[in-house]
């Protein structure tokens, strides 16, 4: 009876050890699917929020999502007098586009200003002009900001100044990715580097 007690553990060991190795065997063919590529960024695929926008950009034209299509969209929040964030992830985001060669014009830059009051459209369009002439700032009002701003769930707030102009802001500093059809797909943590940005983007350009 012992003897069989143990060829029966056996039998359930090697079952057990079986469905182990299919299953990470299906993980890691799933991971080497070129319809699943493996991210820098974080993966938030399906995220109920982050679903997009309609606002108007620095030419005063209406932008939505659907207006990209078939491009690779990164959207950051921030706002022309920002000291050090906003200039760094703009530049590095034009250095994304520079690292993707001939599959740059696939990717969209999109910033949208948290300081609507001080950023007009003629200065976002100089802003933008100073990083890539292809990005688009959007400009919304302060109701549109207050609600893309939670379904972004961007952190902003105003910090005072010596005069009631001068003041700056508090705010978050990473980015969302989109693919080409308009899904939200990515978070990109401020300082990423625009070598991660890139192989993200190639990424997404090439699942289908």
């Amino acid at each position: 009876m012992t003897a069989l007690f143990h060829r029966a553990v056996s039998k359930r060991q090697a079952l057990s050890a079986l469905g182990v190795g299919l299953w990470l065997g299906s993980t890691v063919l799933s991971a080497c699917s070129p319809n699943q590529p493996s991210f820098k960024g974080v993966d938030i695929t399906g995220a109920d929020y982050a679903k997009g926008f309609s606002l108007l950009d620095h030419n005063g034209q209406v932008r939505s999502l659907a207006d990209f299509a078939g491009k690779v969209v990164i959207v950051f929040f921030g706002y022309t007098q920002c000291p050090d964030v906003c200039p760094t992830s703009m530049q590095e985001l034009a250095e994304v586009k520079r690292l993707l060669g001939s599959d740059g014009d696939k990717l969209q830059g999109v910033f949208i200003t948290l300081d609507p009051e001080r950023d007009t459209p003629e200065m976002l369009k100089a802003y933008m002009a100073n990083f890539d002439p292809s990005f688009l700032a959007l400009h919304p009002t302060p109701e549109q900001l207050a609600a893309i701003a939670k379904d972004f769930k961007i952190y902003f707030k105003k910090v005072d100044g010596k005069t009631a102009t001068s003041y700056t802001l508090d705010h978050s500093a990473g980015s969302y990715t989109f693919d080409t059809r308009g899904r939200v797909r990515l978070y990109n943590r401020y300082g990423s580097g625009a070598a991660a940005l890139a192989a993200d983007v190639a990424a997404l350009l090439q699942s289908k």
